[in-house]
């Protein structure tokens, strides 16, 4: 890939621009932000790091959304954080704002990009993109499944005392408290975490990723997390740069799968150069189906649907 653009350079897109640039994702990689010299500032940083990191992309920053021109993805990290006490329809309702800013001026300067929505709500606001673009579903999905499934794992790694690296775990449905974990798709090196781990310890874990981020939130204060999210963009950016075909949990546009339709919402998708390329349908239980319509009905009123 030639060009990344990461719109929003705050903690989650600099951490974010970081790993890409040190992974040499692409040739090109500017950032997008309100202060000019703030975000050039940002950029040349980490460009410095090049010799000590051993790449060769090309780090620029500002504030003229002409920056965007011949990007082949799009990374949309600006947006409010949630503040404690911040009501979630108050964030909807600023960061729609910020979005459609965004994405009306990637429809101008990269209209042939992938767009990869990361700011919250993410349902809402991949699907309002998706709307706005007009443009196939497969190029405009979200950032949930990847970062909460990884919660889940490392959790399930501290709880069980074995390897993070034999861990995977499964989380879809909306991203926040709705959010489904399934411990029946969560494994330990292909086993089962029923296997090891009793009912009661996995009830409390599937409740310790869904505050996941909000224990984040309450513990620094000051702001919500970035090191974990911008390793979760970096996952997704390299599934799609290098055509991996990965099976990662994404916010995508349903079309009848899971029975939902007209809605965003996590789900396993394949991830590869053309973006979601299939929407993975898994058998679910009742309680799990279940849990994913209610999940679906909280999007849909955010949505005012």
């Amino acid at each position: 890939m030639k060009k990344i653009a990461i719109v929003g350079p705050g903690r989650v897109g600099e951490s974010t621009a970081q790993i890409l640039a040190k992974e040499s994702l692409c040739r090109e990689l500017v950032l997008l932000g309100l202060e000019d010299s703030v975000t050039r500032g940002i950029a040349l940083d980490i460009q410095e790091s090049a010799p000590l990191f051993g790449f060769d992309t090309q780090v620029r920053g500002g504030a003229d959304p002409a920056l965007l021109s011949e990007a082949d993805l799009v990374i949309m990290t600006a947006g409010l954080p949630r503040k404690p006490g911040m009501s979630r329809d108050a964030l909807r309702d600023a960061n729609l704002a910020v979005s459609r800013e965004v994405v009306a001026n990637v429809l101008r300067h990269a209209p042939n990009a992938m767009l990869l929505l990361v700011s919250n709500p993410v349902d809402v606001l991949t699907y309002d993109a998706w709307k706005q673009t007009g443009w196939p579903r497969e190029r405009v999905f979200g950032l949930s499944g990847v970062l909460d499934s990884a919660r889940m794992a490392s959790f399930v790694a501290q709880a069980s005392g074995y390897s993070v690296r034999d861990i995977t775990a499964m989380v879809i449905g909306g991203h926040g408290d709705a959010m489904v974990p399934l411990p029946g798709y969560t494994c330990i090196n292909g086993i089962p975490i029923k296997h090891f781990l009793d009912e009661v310890t996995i009830k409390r874990l599937i409740e310790h990723t869904r505050q996941g981020g909000a224990e984040i939130l309450a513990l620094k204060q000051t702001s919500s997390a970035y090191d974990s999210p911008a390793a979760a963009i970096a996952t997704m950016a390299d599934a799609v740069i290098r055509n991996r075909k990965r099976i990662l949990p994404c916010v995508a546009i349903l079309d009848g799968e899971y029975g939902q339709s007209d809605v965003a919402m996590g789900v396993p998708v394949v991830l590869g150069e053309r973006g979601i390329e299939k929407v993975v349908e898994l058998p679910l239980t009742e309680d799990e189906r279940l849990a994913l319509q209610a999940s679906a009905d909280g999007v849909r009123a955010a949505l005012g649907q």
